[in-house]
Formats: C-alpha cells, sequence, structure tokens
C-alpha cells in the first residue's frame, strides 16, 4: 500500500462537504458514548493531514501507515499542534490491519486516498469493516473516474481520456500511478458488497470547484463564498456527483 495520497487523490482538509461529514460523525459518537473520546481509525492516513484535525476536536486517533518517514513526520505534526498524546502511530498495511489494531475497535475509520492504491480494493474494505465497531462508520474518499476523463479531455490527452473511460479500472495505461478510478455506482457496490456496510451518503468533493476560472475564484470574498456556496449544492446533486474531482462515501457498519 502506498504510503499517503497521490497527486491526484490530495485534497486539501479544509470546511468542505467531507469535513462536515466527519464533524458530524464525531458528533453522533459523542452523544451515543459520553465521557470517552471518539477512537478514530485512520489506515493509509500518512503525516495526518485528517489525524491531526480529529485530534484537535477531542478524538484519539490511531494512524496506521507502512511508511516510517510519514509517521515520523505525523508525530513531529502531532507534537507541533499540542495533541501527541492523543494520536498513536502504527506501522503496518491494510494487507494486515488486523495484525496491528483490535477488530471491531474504531467509531470511525477513514481509508482516504486508500482504494485507487491496494491490490484488492474489496479485501481492503472488508478489513476497513472489520476494524469498525458495531454501529460505526468507514469514510472512503476515491479519486472520481469521470473528472479523470474530462480534465485529460480539456488538456488534449485524448488517448489518456480514452483509456480512462473504457478500462475497466479506469486507468490509463501501465504507467498509471493508480490502480483504479471509480465511479459512484462502483464505489457503493464496493463498500456494499460483503454485506458489512451499508452506505448512507455517497457525495463528491471538488465537483465544480476545480472548473472556475482563477479570474472569479480571485475575485474577494464575495466571490469566495459564491463558490463555496455551489460546491456545497453541487456535492450531492446527482447528475453532477458523477464529475467530482473525488468521491467521498460515509457507510455504516451494521450493529
Amino acid at each position: 500500500m502506498l504510503s499517503g495520497a497521490t497527486t491526484e487523490t490530495a485534497g486539501a482538509v479544509g470546511e468542505g462537504s467531507v469535513h462536515r461529514a466527519l464533524v458530524a460523525e464525531v458528533a453522533r459518537v459523542r452523544a451515543a458514548t459520553p465521557g470517552r473520546p471518539p477512537r478514530v481509525l485512520d489506515v493509509g492516513g500518512g503525516s495526518g493531514a485528517w489525524a491531526v484535525p480529529l485530534a484537535r476536536s477531542g478524538c484519539a486517533v490511531t494512524v496506521v501507515d507502512n511508511s516510517p518517514n510519514a509517521l515520523a513526520a505525523l508525530q513531529r505534526r502531532a507534537r507541533e499542534a499540542g495533541v501527541h498524546d492523543l494520536i498513536t502511530p502504527v506501522q503496518g498495511d491494510v494487507d494486515a490491519l488486523a495484525e496491528v489494531v483490535p477488530p471491531g475497535g474504531a467509531d470511525l475509520v477513514l481509508g482516504h486516498g486508500l482504494l485507487e492504491v491496494v491490490d484488492d480494493a474489496a479485501a481492503a474494505v472488508s478489513a476497513l469493516a472489520a476494524a469498525t465497531a458495531p454501529g460505526g462508520a468507514v469514510s472512503v474518499l476515491v479519486v472520481g473516474r469521470y473528472a479523470a476523463v474530462l480534465a485529460r479531455t480539456l488538456s488534449g490527452r485524448l488517448a489518456e481520456a480514452r483509456a480512462v473511460l473504457t478500462d475497466p479500472d479506469g486507468r490509463f495505461g501501465a504507467d498509471d500511478a493508480l490502480r483504479r478510478r471509480l465511479d459512484a455506482a462502483t464505489l457503493r457496490g464496493l463498500l456494499e458488497q460483503g454485506g458489512a456496510l451499508r452506505v448512507e451518503m455517497l457525495q463528491g468533493d471538488g465537483v465544480l470547484d476545480g472548473w472556475i476560472p482563477g479570474a472569479v475564484r480571485d475575485g474577494g470574498p464575495a466571490a469566495a463564498r459564491a463558490v463555496t456556496e455551489l460546491e456545497d449544492l453541487a456535492a450531492t446533486a446527482s447528475p453532477l456527483v458523477e464529475i467530482a474531482t473525488r468521491l467521498h462515501a460515509l457507510a455504516r457498519r451494521s450493529a
């Protein structure tokens, strides 16, 4: 498993739809289990782009990654943020997740930028589900197939666009850094095929934001608000979700 996110999977952790979904899930856990911090497992979490903000909110976060360099960077980042005591780095891989974390031990499991790079996506989903407590949630963030097609078409890379559109895994060739790109139906099917998880939310992350001209984006606070409002509306608009740069799903493990 690759550590962290590739250039194509990378996305800023801001105040967007994915962030809000995680905040709502953490609030649900707090209400259901008062008196202890929500337990979060971040698989392939790298240097802590998601883990550190979650720890700042009071979560106890375990980050599993196979890169010692990424985990060292995570520890430095956690110390600088004052949340070192809330973050536990573990060197390991999703393929052997059960060997490094207890089954059913996490209220919320993150697999962001993970399913695109693992050898066996179905096995990875099963491992994420097994690590989730009954009634807990799995959050996955993956690269969208059709946004990749559009981006390559607009940049004139038509052979790659055709390959991503027609290849069963959404790849452009042997040199592709990703093992797969997903559309919404494929992502839902992958998460639900084992029966342990049921998708409660499937939304786009970066639906229209990347297509907005820079001159509009740099138009001041009012323009920034307009961009945010439009992106928020597009995140769950069914026809537009498919062209999102990334697809985000929140799936619940049966209680």
